[in-house]
């Protein structure tokens, strides 16, 4: 059965733009050659961290929304652990009620985009 996960990670502030979108794609690539379908891709940008993380202020933060079976998770995770160029992750299962959620703010983003492509 296939669930509704979110999973957001950070990535390390010396990647130029393009590594880091390689980065962001190795791991969609990942799920979808798992039978992952990719729901939504945020890609925050660089943004300050709460704390240092590896001597590092900053980092890129992604968000990935995916339906996947419960057994891919733990191959992302590895994955994640592998990879020298992630800081953090952080991947759960969106409830009914979060899920929601989750479409109601990328529904609300694109008609931002939407909009601002008509002015």
């Amino acid at each position: 059965m296939l669930n509704h996960y979110e999973t957001a990670f950070i990535l390390t502030p010396v990647l130029s733009d393009v590594q880091m979108k390689e980065a962001v794609e190795k791991f969609k690539a990942l799920l979808v050659d798992n039978g992952a379908t990719i729901l939504n891709e945020e890609l925050w940008g660089l943004r300050k961290l709460a704390y240092t993380i590896q001597k590092k202020s900053t980092g890129f933060y992604a968000l990935l929304q995916f339906d996947a079976e419960p057994t891919v998770i733990a191959q992302l995770e590895t994955a994640f652990r592998r990879d020298e160029r992630i800081l953090r992750f952080l991947t759960f299962r969106l409830d009914k009620y979060a899920f929601e959620y989750a479409e109601k703010r990328k529904h609300l983003k694109q008609a931002a985009k939407e909009e601002k492509k008509e002015d």
